[in-house]
Protein backbone atom coordinates (compact mmCIF):
# COMPACT_ATOMS: atom_id res chain seq x y z
CA UNK A 1 0.00 0.00 0.00
CA UNK A 2 1.44 3.58 -1.33
CA UNK A 3 1.94 5.77 1.60
CA UNK A 4 1.82 9.74 1.61
CA UNK A 5 5.58 10.08 1.70
CA UNK A 6 5.86 7.64 -1.31
CA UNK A 7 4.13 9.71 -3.83
CA UNK A 8 6.57 12.37 -3.65
CA UNK A 9 8.65 12.58 -6.89
CA UNK A 10 12.40 13.71 -5.88
CA UNK A 11 15.18 13.79 -8.18
CA UNK A 12 15.67 10.16 -7.96
CA UNK A 13 12.08 9.32 -8.58
CA UNK A 14 11.77 11.49 -11.79
CA UNK A 15 15.31 10.12 -13.19
CA UNK A 16 13.88 6.34 -12.86
CA UNK A 17 10.78 7.28 -14.40
CA UNK A 18 12.56 9.26 -17.61
CA UNK A 19 14.99 6.24 -17.43
CA UNK A 20 11.86 3.76 -17.37
CA UNK A 21 10.85 5.59 -20.87
CA UNK A 22 14.22 5.91 -22.12
CA UNK A 23 12.59 4.56 -25.76
CA UNK A 24 11.23 7.86 -26.06
CA UNK A 25 12.87 10.58 -23.70
CA UNK A 26 16.63 9.54 -25.30
CA UNK A 27 15.26 10.47 -28.56
CA UNK A 28 13.21 13.36 -27.23
CA UNK A 29 16.40 14.32 -25.25
CA UNK A 30 18.19 14.83 -28.75
CA UNK A 31 15.96 16.62 -30.19
CA UNK A 32 15.59 19.12 -27.47
CA UNK A 33 19.16 19.35 -27.89
CA UNK A 34 19.11 19.98 -31.47
CA UNK A 35 16.09 22.69 -30.89
CA UNK A 36 18.30 24.46 -28.87
CA UNK A 37 20.99 25.03 -31.15
CA UNK A 38 18.95 25.76 -34.03
CA UNK A 39 17.26 28.76 -31.05
CA UNK A 40 20.78 30.04 -30.28
CA UNK A 41 21.95 30.20 -34.06
CA UNK A 42 18.35 31.87 -35.21
CA UNK A 43 18.38 34.87 -32.16
CA UNK A 44 22.19 35.24 -33.01
CA UNK A 45 21.45 35.55 -36.82
CA UNK A 46 18.34 38.03 -35.92
CA UNK A 47 20.07 39.86 -32.97
CA UNK A 48 20.01 43.77 -34.20
CA UNK A 49 19.24 43.48 -37.42
CA UNK A 50 16.39 45.77 -37.26
CA UNK A 51 18.22 48.53 -35.64
CA UNK A 52 20.96 48.13 -37.87
CA UNK A 53 18.80 47.68 -40.73
CA UNK A 54 17.00 51.41 -40.07
CA UNK A 55 20.38 53.01 -39.25
CA UNK A 56 21.84 51.82 -42.76
CA UNK A 57 18.54 53.23 -44.51
CA UNK A 58 18.72 56.30 -42.88
CA UNK A 59 22.44 56.68 -43.85
CA UNK A 60 22.05 55.14 -47.32
CA UNK A 61 18.96 57.61 -48.13
CA UNK A 62 20.69 60.71 -46.72
CA UNK A 63 23.46 60.08 -49.16
CA UNK A 64 21.69 59.65 -51.92
CA UNK A 65 19.44 62.62 -51.63
CA UNK A 66 22.93 64.36 -51.70
CA UNK A 67 24.12 62.63 -54.95
CA UNK A 68 27.07 60.40 -53.23
CA UNK A 69 26.78 56.58 -54.41
CA UNK A 70 29.94 55.89 -53.61
CA UNK A 71 29.13 57.07 -50.05
CA UNK A 72 25.64 54.70 -50.20
CA UNK A 73 27.61 51.87 -51.72
CA UNK A 74 30.73 52.25 -49.07
CA UNK A 75 27.82 51.95 -46.47
CA UNK A 76 26.33 48.79 -47.44
CA UNK A 77 29.95 47.34 -47.84
CA UNK A 78 30.56 48.25 -44.33
CA UNK A 79 27.53 47.37 -42.64
CA UNK A 80 26.33 43.83 -41.43
CA UNK A 81 22.76 43.55 -42.19
CA UNK A 82 20.88 41.52 -44.80
CA UNK A 83 19.28 44.54 -45.93
CA UNK A 84 23.06 46.14 -46.98
CA UNK A 85 22.98 43.37 -49.39
CA UNK A 86 19.53 44.21 -50.69
CA UNK A 87 20.66 47.58 -50.95
CA UNK A 88 23.79 46.95 -53.07
CA UNK A 89 21.67 45.10 -55.38
CA UNK A 90 19.11 47.73 -56.32
CA UNK A 91 22.38 50.66 -56.31
CA UNK A 92 23.32 48.41 -59.19
CA UNK A 93 20.84 49.45 -61.35
CA UNK A 94 19.66 52.55 -62.54
CA UNK A 95 17.36 54.31 -65.07
CA UNK A 96 15.08 51.28 -65.18
CA UNK A 97 11.59 51.28 -65.04
CA UNK A 98 10.21 51.33 -61.43
CA UNK A 99 8.21 48.02 -62.02
CA UNK A 100 11.72 46.46 -62.86
CA UNK A 101 13.59 47.77 -59.64
CA UNK A 102 10.88 46.65 -57.29
CA UNK A 103 11.08 42.78 -58.98
CA UNK A 104 14.81 43.51 -58.46
CA UNK A 105 14.93 44.34 -54.54
CA UNK A 106 12.06 41.89 -53.87
CA UNK A 107 13.96 39.22 -55.59
CA UNK A 108 17.22 40.27 -53.04
CA UNK A 109 14.95 40.91 -50.69
CA UNK A 110 13.33 37.11 -50.56
CA UNK A 111 16.67 35.12 -50.69
CA UNK A 112 17.70 37.47 -47.75
CA UNK A 113 14.68 36.54 -45.83
CA UNK A 114 15.22 32.70 -46.93
CA UNK A 115 18.85 33.26 -45.52
CA UNK A 116 17.46 34.51 -42.44
CA UNK A 117 14.78 31.97 -41.60
CA UNK A 118 16.86 28.73 -42.56
CA UNK A 119 17.15 26.15 -40.08
CA UNK A 120 13.61 27.56 -38.67
CA UNK A 121 11.69 24.74 -40.13
CA UNK A 122 13.71 22.32 -38.01
CA UNK A 123 12.44 23.59 -34.82
CA UNK A 124 8.78 23.47 -36.35
CA UNK A 125 9.18 19.99 -37.32
CA UNK A 126 10.46 19.09 -34.01
CA UNK A 127 7.79 21.06 -31.66
CA UNK A 128 5.44 18.94 -34.28
CA UNK A 129 6.52 15.53 -34.05
CA UNK A 130 7.63 15.70 -30.16
CA UNK A 131 3.79 14.71 -28.94
CA UNK A 132 3.49 11.71 -31.46
CA UNK A 133 7.29 10.54 -30.14
CA UNK A 134 5.72 10.73 -26.70
CA UNK A 135 2.15 9.11 -27.63
CA UNK A 136 4.83 6.51 -29.15
CA UNK A 137 6.12 5.52 -25.70
CA UNK A 138 2.63 5.88 -23.71
CA UNK A 139 1.46 3.11 -26.30
CA UNK A 140 4.64 1.15 -25.84
CA UNK A 141 4.29 1.79 -22.28
CA UNK A 142 0.65 0.23 -22.18
CA UNK A 143 1.55 -2.97 -24.03
CA UNK A 144 4.17 -3.95 -21.70
CA UNK A 145 1.64 -3.34 -19.03
CA UNK A 146 -0.74 -5.57 -20.78
CA UNK A 147 2.70 -8.33 -21.93
CA UNK A 148 3.69 -8.06 -18.04
CA UNK A 149 0.13 -9.10 -17.32
CA UNK A 150 0.20 -12.33 -19.57
CA UNK A 151 3.13 -13.31 -17.93
CA UNK A 152 1.55 -12.91 -14.35
CA UNK A 153 -1.33 -14.33 -15.10
CA UNK A 154 -2.95 -11.56 -12.87
CA UNK A 155 -3.38 -8.13 -12.93
CA UNK A 156 -2.98 -5.65 -10.42
CA UNK A 157 -1.29 -2.30 -9.95
CA UNK A 158 2.11 -3.53 -8.72
CA UNK A 159 2.26 -5.91 -12.15
CA UNK A 160 1.38 -2.58 -14.45
CA UNK A 161 3.13 0.01 -12.48
CA UNK A 162 6.46 -0.07 -14.48
CA UNK A 163 4.58 -0.04 -18.04
CA UNK A 164 2.56 2.85 -16.67
CA UNK A 165 5.60 4.79 -15.49
CA UNK A 166 7.12 4.60 -18.57
CA UNK A 167 4.23 5.52 -20.61
CA UNK A 168 3.09 9.13 -18.57
CA UNK A 169 7.41 9.47 -18.85
CA UNK A 170 6.81 9.56 -22.69
CA UNK A 171 3.91 11.76 -22.38
CA UNK A 172 5.34 14.24 -20.36
CA UNK A 173 8.71 14.57 -21.94
CA UNK A 174 7.08 14.32 -25.11
CA UNK A 175 4.52 17.37 -24.52
CA UNK A 176 7.27 19.38 -22.70
CA UNK A 177 9.70 19.50 -25.56
CA UNK A 178 6.44 20.56 -28.23
CA UNK A 179 5.50 23.23 -25.93
CA UNK A 180 8.95 24.63 -25.88
CA UNK A 181 9.95 24.41 -29.38
CA UNK A 182 6.57 25.58 -30.83
CA UNK A 183 6.01 28.18 -28.51
CA UNK A 184 10.02 29.43 -29.75
CA UNK A 185 8.85 28.51 -33.37
CA UNK A 186 6.20 30.86 -33.41
CA UNK A 187 7.80 33.40 -31.51
CA UNK A 188 10.62 33.41 -34.28
CA UNK A 189 8.23 33.43 -36.89
CA UNK A 190 6.70 36.52 -35.54
CA UNK A 191 10.24 37.94 -35.40
CA UNK A 192 11.09 37.32 -38.76
CA UNK A 193 7.83 38.83 -39.72
CA UNK A 194 8.54 42.04 -38.12
CA UNK A 195 12.27 42.02 -39.83
CA UNK A 196 10.60 41.38 -43.40
CA UNK A 197 8.61 44.55 -42.68
CA UNK A 198 11.82 46.47 -42.39
CA UNK A 199 13.43 45.36 -45.08
CA UNK A 200 9.88 46.25 -47.06
CA UNK A 201 9.60 49.76 -45.79
CA UNK A 202 13.72 49.92 -46.17
CA UNK A 203 13.62 48.66 -49.95
CA UNK A 204 10.49 51.62 -50.39
CA UNK A 205 12.28 54.41 -48.77
CA UNK A 206 15.32 53.79 -51.24
CA UNK A 207 13.21 53.75 -54.25
CA UNK A 208 11.64 56.98 -53.11
CA UNK A 209 15.12 58.15 -52.52
CA UNK A 210 16.30 57.30 -56.04
CA UNK A 211 13.24 59.08 -57.71
CA UNK A 212 13.28 61.87 -56.05
CA UNK A 213 17.36 62.35 -56.64
CA UNK A 214 16.37 61.53 -60.63
CA UNK A 215 13.44 64.11 -60.77
CA UNK A 216 14.57 66.68 -58.93
CA UNK A 217 18.29 67.08 -60.31
CA UNK A 218 17.95 66.46 -64.29
CA UNK A 219 21.44 67.09 -64.19
CA UNK A 220 22.48 64.26 -62.65
CA UNK A 221 22.22 61.96 -65.21
CA UNK A 222 25.40 63.76 -67.08
CA UNK A 223 27.19 63.23 -63.79
CA UNK A 224 26.46 59.16 -63.35
CA UNK A 225 29.04 56.64 -65.10
CA UNK A 226 27.70 55.76 -68.82
CA UNK A 227 27.33 52.19 -67.59
CA UNK A 228 24.42 53.84 -65.15
CA UNK A 229 23.15 55.88 -67.90
CA UNK A 230 22.03 53.07 -70.03
CA UNK A 231 20.79 50.88 -67.56
CA UNK A 232 23.51 48.37 -66.75
CA UNK A 233 24.78 47.20 -63.77
CA UNK A 234 28.03 49.22 -62.10
CA UNK A 235 30.91 47.06 -61.66
CA UNK A 236 30.81 45.39 -58.52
Amino acid sequence: MMTGQSLGLGPEEILHLLWEGRLTVIPLAFLSIVALAILIQQLLRMRGVERRSRELTRKVIDAIVKHDLVTARSLCESTKTPLSGIFMEGLRWRNIALEDLNAVLATARAEALTELKRGLWMLGTIGSLAPFIGLFGTVWGILRSFHDMAIQGSGGFAVVASGISEALAATAAGLLVAIIALAFYNWLQVRNGSIAGVFTRSCERLVQALLYVESASPSYEEEKPAEVRHGRPLPA
